[in-house]
């Protein structure tokens, strides 16, 4: 999801704004994307999850990104990814890279721009506003609470505009 390679090749980086704190031990779940505007790779799946978990040793996060292609019972894709705290006052601006090796060329930003009282919703995004997660650690989130939380996000001035919703079986 957040960091797939095609978030790379991002000309604009105008867009840091962050919520003020979150608490990486309530932070550490699954959470099942509910909606967003996505990259390209992302385009026709269901049971889509991101799935974080703190890493000690390594002082990193561990994400297992996960989705099914074309349906419920489509071919599981799993993209893992590694995650370090940039700014480590908020704890909500992060620098990505794909896969799992010690060393990559390739990483970005993943701003943690909103998130409900008690964790019920998170809302992801990128410096240049191209890409939007909004996610939840419950699958059958209410798509009625949407709206509400896409204005909360225009409000900071982030795009929340062509907006998609995500399935999810409750299988996963």
């Amino acid at each position: 999801m957040a960091s797939l390679l095609s978030l790379l090749g991002c000309a604009s980086d105008t867009y840091h704004k962050t919520v003020d704190k979150i608490e990486i031990d309530q932070f550490m779940r699954k959470w099942y994307v509910i909606a967003g505007r996505f990259t390209s790779l992302e385009k026709d799946v269901y049971n889509s999850i991101e799935e974080y978990s703190w890493n000690e040793k390594e002082k990193q996060i561990e994400i297992d990104f996960r989705y099914n292609k074309g349906g419920f019972n489509g071919e599981l894709v799993k993209i893992p990814q590694t995650g370090k705290i940039k700014n480590k006052d908020t704890n909500a601006h992060w620098k990505i890279k794909p896969g799992k090796f010690p060393f990559s060329l390739f990483t970005f930003d993943y701003l943690i721009i909103g998130l409900g009282e008690n964790y019920e919703w998170t809302a992801i995004g990128v410096p240049n506003e191209k890409y939007l997660w909004i996610m939840s650690p419950n699958p059958a989130f209410p798509k009625s609470k949407i709206p509400e939380i896409l204005e909360s996000l225009k409000a900071t001035g982030y795009d929340t505009s062509d907006i998609v919703y995500v399935e999810h079986d409750g299988k996963h």
